[in-house]
């Protein structure tokens, strides 16, 4: 079983699950994870997203075992078939999406935790751009994302060094949202996730495609597109909750909805 998929509340766990190769990636997990991401999506029980690691090791990208094997897939489909459309459902999918780094993320294991919507780390964990060790280019979003995050030097410093990143320079850095003591990060990352899973899915689904849109549109084409989402926003029943909580002066019970 290449996954552990648990629900906890409305909060989806999907585990990687090859600690023998530190989680990394062939073509089973590949596609095995593209479905669990697409049932999250058809699922209205499931309101936040956790991806993690079993083991010592959040995910070391690639099992090479199967890269280099002459009868294994070449790498061009590996790109295209397992890393591309992974990337593509994590930024699409209108849910939110934390990415719990328990320990080390490389190659494409690093770049699938920065196409989650939010980084959490064990303060032990590590992010590598790995690539550069092989030959290779940073792939599965690596080029989009970190240096955005980041800046362009240290981007490319760090994808050309394939340097060790600690969780906690990460966090100083903007690679990610949060390093947390080890023996408090499961408890910190359920109840972050439970929290998330509990505020309102629809706009925070219409904020990550606003977010989305924001990395290539202009400013005129982004003002248009928040007066239109703010107005699918409006019609929800979470809005309507949310309004009459606070004039209440009550907690809102948001639905998802």
């Amino acid at each position: 079983m290449e996954l552990i998929i648990e629900n906890i509340g409305n909060v989806r766990v999907i585990k990687l699950n090859r600690p023998q190769v530190f989680n990394s990636f062939n073509r089973s997990m590949a596609l095995a994870f593209q479905k669990a991401i697409d049932d999250c999506d058809l699922d209205d029980s499931v309101r936040a997203i956790v991806v993690t690691g079993e083991g010592k090791a959040f995910c070391a990208g690639q099992d090479l075992a199967e890269a280099t094997d002459p009868e294994g897939p070449e790498l061009q489909s590996i790109v295209r078939e397992h890393y591309n459309p992974i990337i593509l459902k994590l930024r699409n999918i209108e849910k939110p999406v934390i990415a719990a780094v328990n320990g080390v993320a490389a190659g494409a294991g690093s770049n699938i935790a920065l196409a989650c919507d939010i980084v959490i780390a064990k303060r032990s964990a590590s992010f590598i751009q790995a690539f550069s060790k092989i030959g290779l280019i940073p792939d599965s979003g690596g080029t989009y994302f970190l240096p955005r995050l980041i800046g362009m030097q240290k981007a490319l410093a760090l994808m050309m060094t394939g340097d060790k990143v600690s969780a906690t320079d990460a966090e100083a850095m903007n690679m990610i949202y949060r390093a947390v003591e080890d023996d408090e990060f499961d408890q910190f990352v359920m109840n972050f996730a439970t929290n998330i899973s509990k505020m309102p899915t629809k706009g925070l689904g219409l904020t990550k495609r606003a977010v989305n849109k924001a990395m290539s549109n202009d400013l005129v084409t982004q003002l248009a597109l928040e007066e239109e989402l703010q107005t699918e926003a409006g019609s929800t029943y979470d809005f309507r909750e949310g309004v009459n909580a606070f004039m209440e002066k009550r907690q809102p019970e948001f639905k998802g909805e």
